[in-house]
C-alpha cells in the first residue's frame, strides 16, 4: 500500500463525500437529519455494504448500521455521528457555514472536524479497498444523530442490539494532532453531567430599600454556589471524590508523556489568570471539576434598577472520570447544599454520561500506535489515556467489551462547535493512509 497512491486517492475521491458538509444536519435544531440519513445510506450501498438500516426502535433521532463483509474473520465496529453543532453566530464565518471551501490547504465548513471529516475518510478508505481487491476485514458502523445534544438514546440502542453490533475492537470518531503537532491516539472520555440550581425568595421582586430585612435570591444563590468549593479549588462535596479510581501504571506513564505547553496554552486562550493546577496532566486524564456555566438573576439591563431579586438561576457541569456516576455525583450536590444550609435551593439533573477508559495494554491499541509510530514518526505519536471532553464510550465498553480506540483527521486549529471549522487537507490525507494501514494490518493478522 503506497502512501503517496492513498494519499492522491483520498484527495481526488474528496469531490463524491465532500457533498457530506453541504447536509445542514444540526440535532438541536432538527434540520437535514432525514436528507442527512439518506444520503449516508445511499453512499454505503454504493459502496457495497451488505446491511444498511436505520435504526428508530429506541426513539429519538434514527441510527444507521452498516455492515461489510471483509476477507479475514476480524471485525472492526466503527462509531461516528452525523449531527453538527448549529452554526451560530453567523457573521462571524468567513465562508458560508454549509458551502464546504478549500482555501490555504484547509477545508472549511461546519463539520469538517467534528465529525463528518472522519467519515469522510472511512468512506473514502473502504472504497479504496473496493478497489483494490476487498476489505481486509468485517467493518460495522453505528452513525448516530443525536451526539451533539448529549447522545440521549444511544446507550438503549446498544443494548437493544448488541447482537448486532458485535465486533472485536472499536475505532471512535475524535482524535488527530495537538498544539505541538503530535498525533494522538485516544483511549476514552470523561463523563459529564448537567443540572441547573434554581433558587426563589418572594413571589415578586423586591424594593432594594427592603433589603435590610428581605433576603435576596442572588446573594443566597451565589452563596450556595461558593459553599460548594474552597479557594485552592477543591469541591468541597462530600464523597464526590470517592469513587475515582487510581491512574494504573500504564495510564501515569502515558499522562506524564503527554504534551503540556502552559506558556502556549495561556496565548492560545489569553488567560488573564494562573492556571488552578500545578498538575495540569494529570488533571485533564483523572481530574473532576465542577462549572459554572452561567447565572442568572434580577435586572441586567442599561442603567439603574434598584430591587431585590425575587428569584435566581445557575446552570452547573462537571467533567467526571471513570467510576464517578453522574446521577450519584448531583445527589451528592444537593445533599452537600442541604447540609450547608441550602435547602431551598433546587437542584435538577439535565442530562449526563459516564466516563469510559480502555485498556492501554490491549494489544490492538499497542497496534494502533505502532503504525502510528511509523506514519507519523515515533516523537510525534502520544497515547492519551482520555479526553478531556465528554462521549458515550460507557455503553459500548459495558455491552461490547471491546477496546475503542479514538483516531482522527483534526488539528489544534480546526475550531469544532466554533465558526470557520476546518481541518486540513494533509492531515486528512495522512489519516486516511493511516485508517487504511490500520485495517490491513489487523485483517492480515487474523486470517
Amino acid at each position: 500500500m503506497e502512501k503517496t497512491t492513498l494519499e492522491q486517492f483520498a484527495l481526488d475521491h474528496l469531490p463524491q463525500v465532500q457533498e457530506y458538509l453541504t447536509l445542514p444536519s444540526v440535532s438541536a435544531q432538527n434540520q437535514g437529519i432525514t436528507e442527512t440519513c439518506a444520503w449516508l445510506q445511499q453512499q454505503f450501498t454504493d459502496l457495497g455494504a451488505q446491511r444498511v438500516e436505520q435504526w428508530t426502535d429506541q426513539g429519538g433521532n434514527p441510527v444507521l448500521f452498516v455492515e461489510f463483509q471483509g476477507q479475514s474473520d476480524r471485525t472492526v465496529l466503527f462509531y461516528n455521528h452525523y449531527d453538527v453543532q448549529p452554526p451560530e453566530p453567523l457573521d462571524e464565518w468567513k465562508t458560508p457555514a454549509f458551502e464546504p471551501t478549500i482555501q490555504d490547504g484547509r477545508l472549511i465548513a461546519r463539520g469538517a472536524c467534528d465529525d463528518k471529516g472522519e467519515l469522510m475518510c472511512r468512506l473514502t478508505v473502504i472504497k479504496y479497498f473496493q478497489d483494490h481487491g476487498g476489505l481486509p476485514c468485517n467493518l460495522k458502523f453505528i452513525i448516530e444523530g443525536e451526539e451533539e445534544i448529549g447522545s440521549p438514546h444511544i446507550a438503549q440502542y446498544v443494548t437493544a442490539h448488541a447482537a448486532d453490533l458485535k465486533a472485536d475492537v472499536c475505532i471512535w470518531e475524535g482524535g488527530g494532532k495537538d498544539e505541538n503537532e503530535n498525533f494522538q491516539i485516544v483511549c476514552g472520555a470523561k463523563g459529564a453531567v448537567s443540572f441547573d440550581l434554581h433558587v426563589k425568595t418572594a413571589a415578586a421582586d423586591l424594593h432594594s430599600s427592603l433589603a435590610v430585612y428581605a433576603d435576596n435570591a442572588a446573594w443566597r444563590l451565589v452563596q450556595a454556589l461558593a459553599s460548594l468549593k474552597t479557594p485552592d479549588n477543591h469541591i468541597a462535596v462530600a464523597g464526590f471524590y470517592d469513587d475515582i479510581r487510581p491512574l494504573t501504571a500504564a495510564e501515569q506513564a502515558a499522562t506524564q508523556a503527554m504534551d503540556f505547553d502552559e506558556d502556549k496554552v495561556r496565548r492560545n486562550y489569553d488567560l488573564q489568570q494562573p492556571l488552578i493546577t500545578k498538575d495540569p496532566k494529570t488533571e485533564l486524564v483523572n481530574g473532576t471539576t465542577l462549572t459554572i456555566n452561567g447565572l442568572t438573576a434580577g435586572y441586567t439591563g442599561p442603567g439603574s434598577k434598584t430591587i431585590i431579586p425575587k428569584e435566581a438561576h445557575a446552570k452547573l457541569d462537571c467533567r467526571l472520570v471513570p467510576n464517578q456516576d453522574p446521577h450519584k455525583i448531583v445527589h451528592l450536590i444537593q445533599q452537600q447544599l442541604e447540609h450547608n444550609g441550602f435547602g431551598d435551593v433546587q437542584v435538577e439533573y439535565r442530562l449526563g454520561e459516564a466516563a469510559g477508559r480502555s485498556n492501554l495494554e490491549d494489544p490492538f491499541i499497542q497496534m494502533t500506535k505502532t503504525i502510528a509510530d511509523q506514519v507519523y514518526g515515533a516523537e510525534q505519536v502520544k497515547l492519551i489515556p482520555n479526553m478531556p471532553g465528554a462521549g458515550p464510550i460507557k455503553p459500548f465498553l459495558d455491552q461490547l467489551h471491546t477496546p475503542i480506540v479514538l483516531v482522527g483527521v483534526r488539528y489544534a486549529g480546526s475550531h469544532p462547535h466554533s465558526p470557520n471549522e476546518n481541518i486540513r487537507l494533509q492531515d486528512y490525507q495522512t489519516g486516511t493512509y493511516y485508517l487504511a494501514r490500520v485495517l490491513a494490518t489487523y485483517g492480515a493478522s487474523h486470517h
